[in-house]
């Protein structure tokens, strides 16, 4: 539009010229206020993206409080890796009775994975690239989209996006390497593609992660209860489980905040007696297992049977399971505060224990299977029992949580279907509930338990969730160290070198069981794959078609300042998609209604590539035609993890920051006489009743469109649509004051 615009306006200055003889300043200055008139439509396209201010995730807080989180993160985030000493051993050894040199090889291997990834890659590098507090796979893609313009989601286009990041430094050829980075991905789609495709497979390997946790963490609690009957069968054992994730699935409506209280205690009890009975253990049994501590170990083991030990690998690596929690759930808590958690109780603790089984396999290795249980001093088996069935449960806690906050992160970027979002402490930003998601977990944990029944299978299946998220993190990572971070070569090839390699090894031993369980994380991250892909790419068409279709600007002008219909007193808000430009509905809307409302806003609700934005720059006003025509534009702005304003107080702040918008206007163009009778008009225009207007649009493929592409759009993303929460619903518009009109779209539809 904008080089029609400007080709429309140069040609009425000449004629102007020609006719009325003024100077060419005059001419200028004229095309200027003209160009002025016509932009005003779109003049908030680029300051819909533009936050002068956003929250530091290193922002400065009391002891006290980094204290307190450190304690909540025990009960939600630390779990899932504190009960896998449950289920590793007996997994590295699957098929065999170990010798006591292959238990030093595999503890070694235990000690080096938890040191290499949980502690160093995670707690002291992953940990610093969230986006401004939060976490997580979308976190790292959000923070590349601050940084350039690659987003490739449906509410912003490449034109749109002014929030780079970049600061003033002085040049070098780091920064010089960055901006070309920068220049290769913005002029290339298909990275902008695979960027977006490598952040939806993450958060879907996550989520699949959520569903294996609490199936493997509590059938190997459970599995303790043959103590007390030997007889047991595995079916006793899975119902018993199965009840126990129902009762999980049922506490989380009541929050992370208080949930993370109640098992903070337990968690923490979990932790000091697993960490005890190892350093019993260590005495007890064998004390010479601490030469695991020499790397040497590692190659000694690989060199007795190389095939067996790349295979025994796929059990090793559940010792990890849990870490992209950390990551996840960082926007429940802060860095410094899962960083103190983990290093001053979770890391020695988990040493200690590993290390104390490795102390009694050293002596009785026919006790593999059930190593965990085995190890435990009989004066205490029984509360160390209870302390494991409730430490599994808080491990289901950790995933639960952080799959209900990139959820909701993809449904506000617009890749994923509208659920129902209940934010549950007014305390800390992104802790939240999703009743739908909440279901849905809870139905494929009891499938997968009643179908697997032992915690084995479960691990074959495990251990792909948990590499693979960890793989589409590093690759993403190495791109913000080199873009965003500016970081030297040769540390960034230590980082592929150190981490990256062994996670391809990890990654090339987990695929070996994927016909023993294996196929099942691959399978639900290829369902919600599909579906988040199919949304994302259907709502983006739409947005584009809708961008393509909007209203002229002469067609508004023709139509004079009572629209060409009646006015009745009261305020319209008519929502919209477009940030600029007046929507294709609108021209519906005043031909099936009799009369518009005397005061009309367009509302778009704009979710930007950031957790947050600050209340005072919640709202965008600008204008809309000429003044007698009273309408307005308001772009209300989210980030992420957000919680969406009510009707009546939107309503209340689109009144305050309507009269501010009026007063500041009236003082610019130095005319103060009509201020103060506009905002009267305003208010009472309002106290006749407000009216929200929505469109209904039904999307349908073209006629020339692949089979494929039919199906997709027109059976798969018209099922996820009438299945998903509505829009007036997920604005939270009341039904009383809503009036909808319907409109189909179709390619031939030409502007007007």
């Amino acid at each position: 539009m904008g080089d029609d615009v400007v080709m429309n306006i140069e040609t009425l200055g000449s004629e102007t010229m020609e006719k009325n003889g003024k100077t060419v300043e005059e001419v200028h200055e004229e095309e200027k206020q003209k160009k002025k008139q016509f932009y005003s439509l779109d003049s908030l396209d680029k300051e819909a993206n533009k936050i002068s201010s956003l929250h530091s995730a290193s922002k400065v807080v009391s002891i006290a409080t980094v204290l307190q989180l450190a304690f909540q993160s025990i009960g939600v985030v630390y779990g899932d890796i504190g009960t896998s000493p449950l289920y590793v051993f007996s997994s590295t050894f699957s098929n065999r009775v170990p010798s006591k040199n292959d238990v030093l090889g595999a503890l070694s291997l235990i000690i080096y994975t938890l040191t290499l990834f949980p502690l160093i890659k995670y707690v002291f590098i992953v940990l610093w690239a969230n986006d401004n507090g939060d976490g997580g796979t979308f976190a790292l893609y959000s923070l590349i989209c601050r940084n350039s313009k690659v987003s490739a989601i449906p509410n912003e286009r490449q034109e749109e996006i002014e929030l780079s990041a970049y600061k003033l430094k002085i040049p070098n050829k780091n920064l010089k390497r960055a901006q070309r980075i920068k220049e290769a991905l913005e002029s290339s789609c298909w990275a902008k593609t695979s960027l977006l495709s490598m952040a939806l497979l993450g958060t879907c390997m996550v989520i699949g992660d959520g569903i294996l946790t609490p199936c493997i963490s509590v059938l190997s609690a459970v599995d303790g209860v043959k103590k007390f009957d030997t007889g047991m069968s595995k079916d006793v054992v899975a119902m018993i489980s199965i009840f126990i994730l129902v009762i999980l699935f049922s506490i989380q409506r009541f929050g992370t905040d208080k949930v993370s209280y109640t098992f903070a205690l337990s968690i923490l009890l979990w932790f000091m007696l697993i960490g005890s009975i190892g350093i019993f253990n260590i005495f007890r049994h064998d004390s010479t297992v601490i030469k695991a501590f020499n790397p040497i170990n590692i190659i000694s083991y690989f060199k007795r049977d190389p095939k067996a030990a790349w295979i025994s690998l796929g059990g090793v690596v559940l010792c990890m399971t849990g870490t992209e929690a950390m990551f996840a759930d960082l926007g429940h808590f802060s860095v410094r505060s899962i960083q103190i958690a983990f290093s001053g109780l979770v890391y020695p603790c988990l040493i200690c224990a590993y290390v104390g089984q490795a102390a009694y396999l050293s002596i009785f290795p026919e006790n593999i299977t059930d190593a965990f249980y085995k190890s435990i001093p009989e004066s205490v088996y029984w509360p160390m029992f209870v302390a494991s069935v409730m430490a599994s449960i808080i491990a289901s806690q950790a995933m639960i949580s952080a799959t209900f906050a990139i959820i909701k992160q993809s449904m506000a970027l617009g890749c994923f279907p509208r659920v129902r979002i209940i934010h549950t402490s007014h305390k800390h930003e992104g802790q939240v509930y999703i009743p739908e998601i909440n279901f849905l977990l809870m139905l494929a944990c009891v499938l997968v338990t009643a179908s697997f029944k032992e915690p084995t299978n479960i691990g074959n299946a495990y251990g792909i969730a948990v590499v693979g998220v960890m793989l589409i993190t590093s690759s993403i990572l190495v791109l913000i160290m080199l873009m965003v971070w500016q970081t030297s070569l040769p540390l960034v090839a230590l980082f592929v070198l150190s981490f990256g390699s062994f996670e391809l090894v990890y990654f090339s031993s987990v695929l070996y069981k994927f016909t023993s369980g294996g196929y099942l994380p691959i399978t639900f991250a290829s369902v919600l794959y599909f579906v988040m892909y199919v949304w994302n790419y259907v709502q983006t068409k739409r947005h584009n078609f809708e961008v393509e279709q909007k209203v002229s600007t002469e067609y508004l002008n023709n139509l004079g300042s009572n629209l060409g219909i009646s006015r009745v007193p009261g305020l319209g808000l008519l929502y919209t998609e477009l940030t600029h430009g007046i929507p294709a509905i609108f021209p519906h809307f005043l031909t099936n209604m009799p009369a518009i409302h005397s005061v009309l806003v367009f509302v778009s609700v704009k979710y930007l590539s950031i957790n947050t934005v600050p209340a005072e720059e919640r709202f965008l006003l600008q204008r809309v035609g000429p003044k007698d025509y009273k309408m307005y534009r308001c772009i209300a702005r989210y980030g992420y993890r957000d919680r969406r304003i009510g009707n009546e107080e939107f309503e209340l702040l689109l009144m305050e920051n309507l009269r501010n918008f009026i007063r500041n206007e009236s003082w610019e163009e130095g005319d103060s006489s009509v201020e103060g009778e506009e905002i009267r008009f305003l208010e009472k225009s309002r106290e006749e009743g407000v009216v929200y207007l929505l469109g209904h649009s039904e999307v349908r493929a073209s006629e020339n469109s692949s089979l494929l592409k039919r199906v997709i759009v027109n059976y798969v993303y018209d099922f996820l649509r009438r299945n998903c929460r509505q829009g007036f619903i997920d604005l939270q518009i009341p039904n009383k004051n809503l009036l909808q009109v319907g409109m189909n779209y179709s390619k031939q539809q030409r502007r007007r």
